[in-house]
């Protein structure tokens, strides 16, 4: 009977310290002029709930508190819209108080130097030579022809085997970067460096508590030791006298003509922006395409045609080039679709500078504004029959561009 006595009194103790704390976090944000919502825990806010419903945490705050409403998600007080008009205002005023905010657990892992994190003079210049690197010239004569040349050797080996598409999408995400920024170093650099960026990405979605085990300082070690590899690499392309095919690094190094110097710090940071920016999004989008694709067998056998119809102009064994690219206008159309249907990317976050006031609501110096802009890719009055996977949607779309 004590033991049960006993059992009760730490149930009900634990109970009253946790809506104690629950309620504690709530009096603390509870700040004149802020949007309805709940902040959770403290520290931790509500950012379990938000990694793990994802959409679902989203409609159920709008179902409760509207449009614009406050949180606690990855260690920051946040204010988040999913007022179409107040985002394309936040959006459009960087300049005036705004600028962007990513998570501190991504800014400490992507680096200080990385265009996410600078702004004015600094982020001209990062954006200046990140823009250098993907010119019309260099798509169309580098960056082409090294996605042809890599995409036919990375399914080459497909062949009447069982392929997990998650794991290869992700893969071909990563190497073609690689591929990308160091040429036919990459080989060499892959088979170290992938275990490692994986949990660097895993690291930036997280909380930023520094303590072994966690994601967070995973990230952070993982962080450190492709900082060595990079910064190993670079040192032998300068100490090297070979002559080094015109790829990424060669042209951070060079400084992008001379116009955009940067310091091997400053260029190792871009490096890992450029790998982060790419892997979760074109990996999901091609990932999601199979499906689709899988799932609309007059989709595929469309896409097919348009294929098969660039191969019988072609000897075989020629690589794509540019005009064949150029007239790939269904094969867009699905990648247009499966971006606006699977929705990769959720919004963007952005941080006050300075108290301001949006829709009404007074928003404190340093709280984070998530722009969720998601639920615009389902709107029955831009897209008819929304959830319903139609390539030809936007082949429509380009017509009535053209003719207006």
């Amino acid at each position: 009977m004590a033991v049960l006595i006993v059992i009760i009194g730490v149930v009900l103790g634990v109970c009253l310290l946790s809506t104690a704390l629950l309620r504690w976090n709530e009096m603390k944000y509870n700040k004149k002029g802020l949007p309805p919502g709940t902040m959770g825990w403290p520290l931790f806010g509500e950012t379990t709930d938000f990694l793990k419903q994802g959409p679902s945490f989203m409609k159920n705050q709008r179902a409760r508190y509207g449009s614009v409403f406050k949180s606690h998600i990855l260690g920051c007080p946040t204010i988040v819209s999913m007022d179409p008009e107040l985002n394309r205002y936040i959006l459009m005023s960087e300049s005036k108080g705004i600028l962007p905010g990513y998570p501190q657990s991504m800014l400490d892992i992507l680096g200080k130097s990385n265009i996410a994190a600078v702004h004015g003079p600094a982020h001209k210049n990062m954006r200046g030579a990140l823009l250098s690197l993907v010119s019309p010239s260099i798509i169309k004569h580098q960056i082409l022809p090294k996605i042809d040349e890599f995409m036919t050797s990375h399914l080459s080996n497909w062949t009447d085997q069982i392929i997990d598409i998650q794991q290869k999408t992700k893969e071909m995400a990563l190497l073609s970067s690689l591929k990308q920024i160091s040429g036919i170093e990459s080989s060499s650099l892959s088979k170290e460096f992938m275990p490692e960026f994986c949990k660097l990405v895993l690291g930036t979605l997280s909380l930023p508590i520094n303590l072994p085990n966690t994601n967070y300082h995973r990230g952070l070690q993982a962080r450190k030791n492709i900082v060595r590899m990079l910064g190993e690499l670079i040192d032998e392309r300068r100490n090297s006298k070979e002559t080094h095919e015109e790829d990424m690094l060669s042209l951070l190094m060079s400084g992008v003509d001379n116009r955009y110097k940067l310091s091997d710090e400053e260029i190792i940071d871009q490096i890992i922006t450029i790998l982060y920016s790419g892997y979760e999004t074109v990996s999901t989008t091609s990932m999601m395409a199979v499906k689709y694709l899988h799932d609309h067998p007059k989709v595929l056998q469309e896409l097919r045609k348009e294929h098969l119809g660039i191969r019988e102009r072609k000897l075989a064994g020629d690589p794509l080039d540019w005009e064949d690219y150029k007239s790939m206008k269904f094969t867009r159309a699905v990648i247009f679709e499966t971006s606006r249907l699977a929705t990769i990317v959720n919004g963007v976050l952005r941080k006050t500078t300075k108290e301001m006031e949006l829709n009404g609501f007074v928003i404190p110096e340093g709280w984070r504004i998530y722009v969720y802009t998601r639920e615009i890719n389902y709107d029955p009055c831009l897209y008819p029959d929304p959830y319903t996977f139609n390539p030809w949607r936007w082949l429509v779309r380009c017509v009535l561009l053209v003719l207006i």
